[in-house]
């Protein structure tokens, strides 16, 4: 009996933390993150990605990468979110992420038909001509992407995606495991990044 006790303690102290945590998160949002990404992750700017619903790990993993070290350059470099991380303690990383993860996403949809019908055909197919992958091997059929490793895509921007696209192809963007998504957009042209993008943005 005093162990079911104790162990039921042990657990209400466990939800009192994680309330604390996510009440510490929903400040943190409030002062630092919603003027862009909006209090529930829903961006209303292409140039700033929703990130409600992003895997935790993902989110995490990119608020390490903006925010630098000992004094190093930071993994990946914006002059916005840099300046946002710079205070943010290991802690307040990870409530944020779990926070925005267990956000509801609201996505985005595809504006051009015609570019999402190749974009489909990329995502499923790859494209051989150029030895590009199939984006759903990493990212899921249906773009939820894999926890810990690949992103979920499916409803975010277009115009978001394709930026990222071309950041790893032109090398401004480099935090990218194995230099894996440099290598595939280095052999994607305009009008496929638009289109892969396109598509992305509709599924659901």
């Amino acid at each position: 009996m005093f162990r079911l006790l104790a162990l039921g303690a042990l657990v209400a102290i466990g939800g009192t933390a994680q309330a604390q945590d996510l009440a510490r998160a929903q400040q943190v949002v409030n002062q630092v993150c919603a003027a862009c990404h909006a209090a529930d992750g829903n961006s209303t700017a292409a140039a700033n990605p929703k990130i409600a619903g992003q895997i935790s790990e993902y989110l995490h993993k990119q608020l390490v990468d903006f925010k630098g070290h000992g004094g190093a350059k930071p993994v990946r470099e914006n002059p916005v979110m840099n300046g946002m991380v710079a205070n943010l303690s290991e802690a307040d990383m990870k409530n944020l992420a779990a926070y925005f993860a267990g956000q509801k996403l609201k996505p985005a949809v595809a504006t051009d038909k015609e570019l999402a019908a190749l974009g489909q055909k990329i995502w499923r197919g790859g494209i051989a001509a150029s030895s590009v992958p199939a984006c759903a091997g990493c990212h899921g059929p249906d773009g939820a992407g894999m926890p810990s490793q690949y992103p979920r895509l499916s409803g975010q921007f277009a115009e978001y995606i394709a930026a990222q696209l071309k950041a790893f192809r032109d090398g401004a963007r480099a935090n990218d495991p194995n230099g894996m998504m440099r290598g595939v957009a280095a052999r994607m042209t305009e009008r496929e990044i638009q289109a892969v993008s396109q598509y992305a943005a509709g599924l659901r």
